[in-house]
């Protein structure tokens, strides 16, 4: 039998499987799923008190009362709203083995790291009730785009993944990316669709691993390219086109080029996918490449790929790229998901709104302009109005309570009695341009101790984003003649930039991964900022004595908006 032929019998072998043992179990789901959204009250309410008689025995359930909470007026009593601050000593519990703190589970597989709202990195535990709510939500939405895009059932999938054991507590227990663990933990059938192995996640160095994903991937006929931020699906089809010699040599040799910085383990891997030399691939990618001028996924990749990233919020600036290098393939919303857990599942293209997934979590909607007020109404799924803009809580098995995660989302309209959610941004106190989630803390934060090193003084300054499609970056926004002189000025900023990297690791992952550049100096006319602060107070009619300049502005269009006259001369 010739090779393409016993491919092709794999592929079929591979698709059988997929539709006798294991899509049936997820379109039970799905027919599930559909069934909940008429009665998004009755689900929720049931799995809130699920939840609570679950843990009312540990030790968060002792101290805040669990065992007598009977409603949802108990538990808003028992719970006021807040962030991490208030799981924290729990969680540091945990971290040294004593699982039974937050969960009335009796272990646990990781702590999910995210960078968090302050210089402390958050750790979210993982137990086997995470495990299953995120896993069911991507089978969800991945067997709702196969029924929508009926080529990519057991064709290649592109899918970068992190380490989920980049650190250990005390206990020993993991913290890291939870997409590492569950590509560990795939099903054998399905992990051999997957163009990028799992232990990819381990490559530390960000140009390496942008090679390994195009070396595995560009060989193949992709049928789905996955990655929340589409920054990293923009930056892969760049590097492909910028490393196209290097990338082409090795598939016509069937090499790993010994340049990238690849630990043996991973090549040892990885060879049986890259060792045999493919000299028809190599010569189609270089026919291409002097057809076009360029190599990009648009010209060796299907026109039916269907990639998967966020879609709303700032993401916007990147999708505009993307018929540049990946044409009309089809995108798909990967849904409203963090590491705190997913919220919402898309369920068509070219939306950023997403079904509420109400069977997995417990959710409270505060109004955008109620919350931080003393005593903001908090409404349930079903009381949320198409249009309106809301801060979202969650409640999960596995120890979050009222947590406010700080996202603002709009209902966009009703799937069933289920509300449609799209995400808009970080609230107003986080920028996010290519997933560096950069708040207003760690801004003052590091501009208070750049001003302290170097002995200066400020009164008034705003960072801020500044476009542009090669290489975005933020602006220190400050008025002449603030810092004394161009040269210390220029120093205060390489030094705001420095701490930035130390305050906020998902900034310092974007930077050495060169998706963001340094930040720039901006002289602003003397006098600006009062003028700017008195047109805002004005504009939204609020208090003189409330009033608080914002030192993290995240509209992309401020910097575009200043004016010669605006800027020192």
């Amino acid at each position: 039998m010739s090779n393409s032929g016993s491919g092709s019998f794999g592929k079929f072998l591979l698709r059988k499987l997929l539709d006798i043992v294991i899509a049936p179990p997820i379109r039970r789901k799905l027919r599930s799923f559909i069934e909940t959204v008429e009665d998004p009250a009755g689900i929720q309410g049931k799995l809130l008190m699920r939840i609570i008689r679950r843990h009312q025995d540990t030790g968060f359930g002792r101290d805040h009362g669990f065992a007598s909470i009977r409603n949802l007026g108990d538990f808003r009593r028992a719970l006021p709203i807040a962030g991490y601050e208030r799981l924290s000593p729990y969680i540091d519990r945990m971290r040294r083995g004593d699982y039974r703190a937050l969960l009335a589970d009796q272990k646990i597989h990781m702590f999910a790291l995210t960078s968090g709202t302050t210089a402390t990195r958050k750790l979210i535990p993982v137990n086997p009730s995470y495990l299953t709510s995120y896993r069911r939500g991507w089978n969800l939405w991945g067997l709702r785009a196969f029924q929508d895009h009926v080529k990519i059932p057991m064709t290649p999938i592109v899918q970068m993944s992190g380490d989920w054991q980049e650190e250990l507590t005390e206990g020993g227990i993991p913290c890291g990316a939870v997409t590492g663990l569950t590509a560990t933990m795939q099903n054998p059938i399905i992990r051999r669709v997957y163009a990028v192995p799992g232990s990819a996640g381990r490559v530390k160095d960000p140009v390496a691993k942008q090679y390994l994903a195009m070396r595995l991937s560009m060989p193949r006929q992709v049928g789905m390219v996955l990655a929340a931020n589409p920054s990293t699906l923009v930056n892969l089809a760049r590097f492909g086109n910028d490393h196209a010699d290097e990338l082409i040599r090795d598939i016509h040799d069937g090499s790993l080029s010994v340049r990238q910085e690849i630990p043996a383990d991973i090549r040892r891997e990885v060879s049986a996918r890259t060792g045999k030399p493919n000299p028809d691939r190599a010569r189609e990618l270089e026919r291409l490449r002097k057809k076009e001028g360029t190599l990009y996924p648009k010209d060796y990749w299907p026109e039916w790929t269907l990639l998967g990233n966020w879609t709303g919020g700032s993401m916007g600036a990147y999708l505009r790229q993307y018929p540049k290098y990946f044409g009309a393939m089809p995108i798909r919303d990967v849904g409203l998901i963090a590491s705190e857990g997913r919220m919402t599942i898309p369920v068509a293209d070219s939306s950023p709104s997403g079904v509420l997934d109400i069977v997995s979590h417990f959710f409270e909607f505060v109004p955008e302009g109620e919350m931080g007020s003393q005593n903001p109404r908090t409404l349930l799924a079903h009381e949320l109005e198409a249009g309106q803009s809301y801060f979202i809580l969650l409640t999960t098995d596995y120890g979050l309570y009222r947590y406010d995660i700080r996202d603002l989302v709009r209902c966009t309209g009703f799937f069933g009695k289920t509300p449609m959610l799209e995400f808009l941004n970080k609230g107003a106190y986080f920028s996010n341009l290519t997933g560096e989630k950069l708040s207003e803390y760690h801004v003052t934060q590091a501009v208070a101790r750049a001003l302290a090193l170097q002995d200066l003084s400020l009164a008034s300054y705003s960072v801020a984003p500044i476009w542009d499609e090669r290489l975005p970056c933020y602006g220190l926004h400050v008025e002449a003649g603030e810092l004394e002189s161009t040269s210390r000025a220029r120093m205060f900023v390489e030094s705001v930039e420095r701490l930035l990297i130390e305050l906020n690791v998902e900034y310092e992952s974007k930077r050495s991964s060169q998706r963001l550049g340094p930040m720039k100096l901006v002289f602003l006319r003397p006098g600006y900022w009062t003028e700017w602060d008195r047109k805002r107070l004005s504009a939204t009619r609020g208090a003189p004595e409330q009033y608080k300049h914002p030192c993290l502005i995240n509209d992309l269009t401020f910097h575009t908006g200043l004016s010669k006259a605006d800027l020192a001369s």
